[in-house]
């Protein structure tokens, strides 16, 4: 106690209290004559300083917004107390379907409010896209390959015949894009346009465009999964949806990554004709989604602190990737490639040389870097194309550093080993 006080310059009164306070929050307990210690929730992991994550998607901890958003829960609580007694509405909460209109013209997403459903989170809307039927009875699904792991995994479980194509972190080709809507029955393409997972990679303007162009000729919808929209710093890199004219684009728009991962909200924006049908499933899978998450994302989005935290987010991914960017500048091309966006999650490596997957995840893990299998992100596991996988969202620099170079290091030594 006397080593506390005389460290923080206080009273032993002060810290006695401050312990009493933790204890009361259930941080620490105490044992008498011994002293006080940690509560360690069951099934909590501790973080090790010395783990280097590339694997996680989650956003980075200090900069989620806990306080705030707990105080706009407080709020929603007693704004929203009719309708917490009640069932909700199947197409979301009228108060937050106007917010929402209003947020999304920050993104070039124009819309009226009959358009936009509120779902629970974007996964709920990719599911009830690929159950629907769709205009003249289209049944395939194209998708880019490599993709978002969970959407293939959803396409397998209800069994939808699926079409891929190739994405590189510079694209796609446009030949064989039109060969397929051509060819095949495809009712949508399924797209992250911006900092794809896992390539980190984002379409032009003009591939943008392109893209609209075909599906406009071959009558096929576009779903734009817009996931890190927040994190772009770029106000003219507008969404595939901007360009349209013609009710081709489907727009999902989720707040997991710069929010709250547990909130599970999200919004749908929808052409006209598409609409009904995907209600008649959202209320037959859920009746609605949540109503206090709702509330509360409607208070934090109109009172600015939305746009607060947004910034602090824009700002510390930019300063990783940048810095990301500084390091594998001196890689030798022959050995790791590396494709670095200017903001993002995600940063994609390409080995020269052919490695066993499962040996060098493990390898990496003795030496305390996590990175993620980039085989599930391919419809086919075998078509992992050396892909390797980096996610800044929960490293600093210093282990972004020590991070990857461990990557060099261990194929620029196998690149030794090979020569002698």
């Amino acid at each position: 106690m006397r080593e506390l006080a005389h460290k923080f310059k206080c009273s032993t009164i002060t810290v006695v209290r401050a312990y009493k306070e933790l204890e009361g929050e259930h941080f620490i307990y105490a044992v008498p004559k011994s002293g006080y210690y940690l509560v360690s929730k069951k099934g909590e992991k501790l973080e090790s300083d010395s783990e280097i994550d590339f694997s996680t998607v989650l956003p980075d901890k200090e900069l989620i917004p806990y306080k705030e958003f707990h105080h706009c829960l407080d709020q929603a609580m007693n704004k929203n107390k009719d309708e917490l007694l009640s069932y909700g509405y199947p197409q979301g909460l009228p108060s937050l379907i106007d917010s929402m209109k209003r947020h999304l013209e920050d993104y070039q997403v124009f819309c009226k409010a009959s358009q936009i459903a509120i779902t629970s989170g974007s996964q709920q809307a990719v599911n009830i896209l690929n159950k629907m039927d769709f205009p003249e009875g289209k049944d395939t699904v194209l998708i880019e390959n490599p993709t978002y792991e969970r959407m293939i995994k959803n396409l397998e479980l209800n069994r939808t015949r699926t079409v891929g194509i190739e994405r590189k972190f510079d694209g796609i080709d446009f030949q064989e894009l039109e060969k397929i809507f051509k060819n095949e029955n495809i009712k949508f393409f399924y797209t992250v346009a911006r900092f794809h997972n896992p390539t980190g990679g984002s379409y032009s303007v003009e591939e943008k465009k392109e893209i609209l162009r075909l599906a406009d000729k071959y009558n096929v919808y576009i779903v734009e999964d817009d996931y890190l929209v927040d994190l772009d710093t770029k106000t003219k890199n507008d969404p595939i949806y901007a360009f349209d004219t013609r009710g081709r684009v489907i727009y999902l728009k989720t707040f997991s990554k710069i929010l709250l991962p547990g909130l599970r909200v999200a919004a749908a924006v929808l052409p006209d004709d598409l609409m009904g049908q995907f209600l008649k499933y959202k209320q037959w899978s859920d009746v609605h989604t949540s109503i206090l998450p709702q509330g509360a994302l409607e208070i934090y989005m109109e009172n600015g602190m939305f746009k607060q935290s947004k910034a602090r987010f824009q700002k510390k991914y930019r300063e990783r990737m940048r810095y990301l960017k500084g390091i594998c500048d001196n890689f030798d091309p022959e050995i790791l490639r590396a494709n670095v966006p200017e903001t993002g999650f995600f940063v994609s490596l390409e080995s020269r040389k052919r490695v066993n997957p499962d040996k060098f995840i493990k390898d990496l893990a003795a030496k305390g870097v996590t990175i993620k299998d980039t085989r599930s992100s391919f419809m086919a596991r075998n078509e992992c194309m050396n892909l390797i996988r980096i996610s800044v969202s929960r490293t600093d620099t210093s282990q972004i550093e020590e991070g990857v170079n461990c990557i060099y290091d261990y194929f620029a030594d196998l690149a030794k080993a090979t020569l002698t």
